[in-house]
């Protein structure tokens, strides 16, 4: 079992390996980052199915109820701890089981109602929303609805469903975005009916309070197992002889999730808890975030809709200089951004709640593109909103309620937010990711022809299909209508629609004016990647605003706000988008990469004098 560090190029090789191969499905995402705004697979917006929600009602409705009756966030936070019967009560009315199929014991229901029942307890507390999300979205139901054998699923399903608490381990103390340097090892026996696991994992969300853990560890490399140091998933029981809780971590905030050290030292996992197959586990990883990943938005939405309501009524209540602060411009600006952006946010998740469960397009770039917005926006506004409260927003909940003011958690919600941006992939891993699936298209074409580990042949083979390909695709970039009267159908917000089909066709061609300019220097501009990735994250987020819109102009034709809202968020995103543009190629990025070399190397360690 070597323990050498892998080189970049097979860390690579790990990650292209785990990738997804190939699209069987539309994808709105893939086709935009193409120069494609394909409105047909999200407009109409997708409605949710009046049956499942009707199903759905009665254990949200229930949910509601518990959570405003034994869910104390400012507790959890101050106490370090969900208490037991708060998880146990959750568990009797469904609560861990809202995705498992009701044939193993779960409430079978949608993306959507799910989302709903995650954005319900994290309003109230995020830490026991964590709980159920690194439990559902990540831990053992997931993954084992998706690939697990019948016995596997009838085994541990309803286990699950029923409240045996589950995790996801695959972080170690030197393996964090790059898996190939993977220590924990799973050792076959010679009989082949079981495996031996050793090794620790850092950072197991649940994973100290956990009855069941997907644990992915690495496996031998044999023939008919793809990679030299193959990595496989296993359903690991923590009353195991062997698995040990090591340190438990505390982290700026979530003060009462249970995450840690887990330890496996000679455990037995016998050869039945395999998942899916040996050398399979990263990608079985990676499916799974696809559709978890859109936990977290629904997280950020319920916080942003929190901050909302808080911000506007002190902006509308708090006088200074004669006038509610609200009216002075400067807070305005905070407000209003705000409001937009929090129906932003919940178009855009809702609707990629809605493509998951349609189960008809390809979810994966949607789904990373709303973990990556949601997070980096709810952030924002959280900090917009104790900025707004001032002082009050900075005090914590216990200190305002001991002074007899209202307990806004703005404080413990700011600490709380930070973690979004790290957790279930760093935004800037996100941002690698959306952009590797964003010029997958020009990768299949000419992806040899810029390889210069690729033979000169090849090289050369390659060079002529993409001059084929390009010489048709490129044109047809430039050519298309995005003028009036197209899109009229949304009425004031057309002309939003109209910039997004023009915008689509102009971050193509920079897409490809990128690759011609960097070629295989691309993937180390990532910087350069970063503002591809953010252009096309906004123009999703404005074609989810106006889509939402448009369907509730149609269901409530006398209501306006949802089009102003819309309006105002496009507005913002457009902004952004066109800064993006002219960054692409106009920016520091060399000078600052230099800068940031020399400050490693000790040039301005003279700086840092009288640093504590």
């Amino acid at each position: 079992m070597s323990t050498n560090t892998s080189d970049a190029a097979e860390s690579r090789a790990v990650a292209e390996r785990a990738r997804e191969e190939g699209w069987r499905k539309r994808s709105f995402m893939k086709e935009l980052f193409g120069g494609r705004l394909s409105l047909d697979l999200i407009d109409p917006y997708p409605a949710q199915d009046p049956d499942e929600a009707a199903r759905a009602a009665p254990f949200l409705k229930r949910l509601r109820a518990f959570v405003e009756e034994h869910v104390d966030g400012d507790a959890v936070d101050r106490d370090r701890w969900v208490p037991e019967s708060v998880l146990e009560g959750l568990a009797e009315i469904g609560a861990f089981g809202v995705k498992i199929p009701t044939e193993y014991g779960g409430l079978g229901l949608s993306q959507t109602s799910y989302n709903r029942a995650l954005g319900i307890v994290a309003a109230e507390c995020a830490s026991t929303a964590a709980f159920l999300s690194a439990h559902q979205s990540i831990g053992v139901p997931t993954p084992l609805v998706l690939f697990g054998t019948e016995e596997q699923k009838r085994r541990y399903l309803p286990r699950a469903a029923s409240g045996a608490l589950s995790a996801f381990a695959l972080t170690e103390p030197m393996v964090g975005s790059d898996p190939a340097n993977m220590a924990t090892f799973a050792q076959p026996s010679e009989d082949g009916s079981h495996y031996v696991l050793n090794g620790e994992k850092l950072w197991t969300t649940n994973g100290p309070r956990a009855d069941l853990l997907v644990v992915m560890a690495r496996t031998p490399a044999r023939e008919g197992v793809r990679g030299k140091r193959p990595i496989s998933a296993f359903i690991v029981e923590t009353a195991w002889p062997g698995v040990e809780n090591g340190h438990q971590c505390r982290f700026m905030g979530l003060n009462g999730i249970s995450n840690g050290v887990l330890r496996f030292q000679d455990v037995i996992v016998p050869r039945e808890n395999l998942l899916w197959g040996e050398g399979l586990g990263l990608k079985l990883a990676l499916i799974t975030l696809n559709t978890g990943r859109l936990a977290l938005p629904a997280f950020c939405t319920a916080a942003a809709k929190s901050y909302l309501r808080v911000s506007r009524r002190w902006a509308a209540e708090r006088v200074q200089w004669g006038r509610p602060v609200g009216k002075h411009d400067a807070v305005a600006q905070m407000l209003g951004r705000m409001a937009a952006e929090t129906y932003a946010m919940e178009a855009a998740v809702d609707l990629a709640a809605g493509i998951s469960d349609g189960k008809k397009l390809d979810i994966r770039l949607e789904a990373a593109c709303a973990k990556l917005w949601h997070s980096e926006k709810a952030w924002e506004l959280v900090n917009d909103a104790v900025q707004i409260r001032g002082g009050r927003g900075y005090e914590t909940a216990d200190s305002l309620r001991q002074r007899g003011e209202d307990p806004a958690p703005l404080e413990r919600a700011l600490r709380d937010s930070r973690i979004n941006m790290i957790f279930e992939g760093t935004s800037e891993i996100m941002r690698l990711f959306i952009a590797r699936e964003a010029v997958d298209q020009h990768l299949a074409v000419a992806g040899e022809m810029i390889d210069p580990r690729a033979p000169a042949g090849r090289r050369a083979a390659s060079a002529l299909r993409a001059a084929a390909h390009y010489a048709a695709w490129y044109p047809s970039r430039w050519l298309g209508w995005g003028r009036w009267p197209r899109y009229r159908s949304f009425g004031a917000l057309a002309t939003h629609m109209r910039y997004a089909d023009r915008a689509s066709r102009r971050l193509a061609r920079t897409i490809f004016h990128c690759m011609v300019r960097f070629g295989p220097r691309l993937e180390r501009r990532q910087a350069v990647l970063g503002r591809i990735v953010e252009i096309g994250c906004d123009l999703f987020v404005m074609a989810s605003c106006c889509a939402r819109a448009k369907k509730l102009a149609g269901e409530r034709p006398d209501e306006s706000a949802p089009t102003e809202l819309a309006d105002q968020a496009c507005l913002l995103a457009r902004r952004r988008i066109a800064a993006r543009f002219r960054e692409v190629f106009r920016n520091d990025d060399v000078s600052t990469y230099r800068t940031a070399q020399a400050a490693m190397a000790g040039r301005y360690a003279w700086l840092e004098e009288d640093a504590e």
